[in-house]
C-alpha cells in the first residue's frame, strides 16, 4: 500500500465550483447582502462554516449565519443536476487504486451532496472511504478535514489532490503534500504560492504524469 490519495471532490473531481458561487450569491442577496460574484468564488473550497464570516464580516455570520447557509442549502439543490464530472475523474481514482494507493474523498461539502458526486462519479466500489462537512468542527482551510480522511485509511501517509488554495492550506497544516489542478478557477502562481508541489492543468494531465508526482 502506497499513500492515500486523498481527493478534493468540488472543483477537482466534479466541475461545481462556479454553481456553489452563484448558490451562495444568490443566498447572501435573500437576505438583503449583494457581495461581488467573484469574491464569493475566490472563498469556494471554504467549508460553509466560515465562508459566510470570510464573504461578508462577522457581524453578518452572527446575524445571518445559519439562514444564509440554509438558503444556500436550498439554492444549490436547484442547480446540483446541473453539475458533471470532469474528464478523467472516474479513471484517475481507478488508476490511483490499482497503484497502491487508497483513495479517499477528502470533502468538506454536506452528506447528500458527497454521497450525490459518489454515485455521479460511480465510485463507491473504488473509494476506501469519505468525508463530509458533518465529521468536523472546522472545515477547509483548517486541517481538520484532511486528519480525518486520514483516520479512515488508518493514518498512513497521504497525498492531496486539489483545486483551490484552501486545499493546498488545509493539507499542508495537516503535513500533506498537495497536487494541484487549475480546474477550480485559482492560478498555477496562487497554488504553488499557497504550498503545492506540482500543478497540472486537468486531470488527464495529471494522469499522464503521474509518475513525476509524490502519487508515483
Amino acid at each position: 500500500m502506497g499513500a492515500a490519495a486523498l481527493l478534493d471532490v468540488d472543483g477537482t473531481l466534479v466541475d461545481s465550483n462556479y454553481q456553489h458561487a452563484i448558490a451562495w450569491s444568490r443566498a447572501f442577496r435573500e437576505h438583503g447582502l449583494a457581495p461581488a460574484v467573484w469574491r464569493v468564488h475566490r472563498h469556494i473550497g471554504v467549508g460553509g462554516d466560515q465562508l459566510v464570516a470570510r464573504v461578508a464580516g462577522d457581524q453578518v455570520e452572527e446575524r445571518l449565519g445559519d439562514a444564509i447557509r440554509e438558503s444556500e442549502t436550498r439554492l444549490y439543490g436547484e442547480l446540483i443536476g446541473e453539475v458533471i464530472p470532469f474528464e478523467g475523474a472516474r479513471e484517475l481514482i481507478v488508476e490511483l487504486r490499482e497503484r497502491g494507493h487508497p483513495p479517499v474523498l477528502a470533502s468538506s461539502a454536506k452528506r447528500e451532496e458527497t454521497e450525490h458526486y459518489v454515485e455521479l462519479l460511480d465510485a463507491g466500489e473504488l473509494i476506501e472511504d469519505y468525508t463530509t462537512a458533518a465529521d468536523v468542527e472546522r472545515t477547509k482551510p483548517e486541517p481538520d478535514l484532511v486528519a480525518t480522511a486520514m483516520r479512515k485509511v488508518g493514518e498512513l501517509s497521504a497525498v492531496m489532490v486539489g483545486d483551490s488554495t484552501w486545499d493546498v492550506e488545509a493539507a499542508s497544516s495537516a503535513g500533506v503534500k498537495t497536487i494541484a489542478v487549475l480546474t477550480g478557477g485559482f492560478s498555477e502562481a496562487e497554488l504553488r504560492e499557497a504550498g503545492a508541489v506540482d500543478v497540472f492543468e486537468s486531470l488527464l494531465e495529471l494522469r499522464e504524469r503521474l509518475d513525476a508526482t509524490p502519487l508515483r
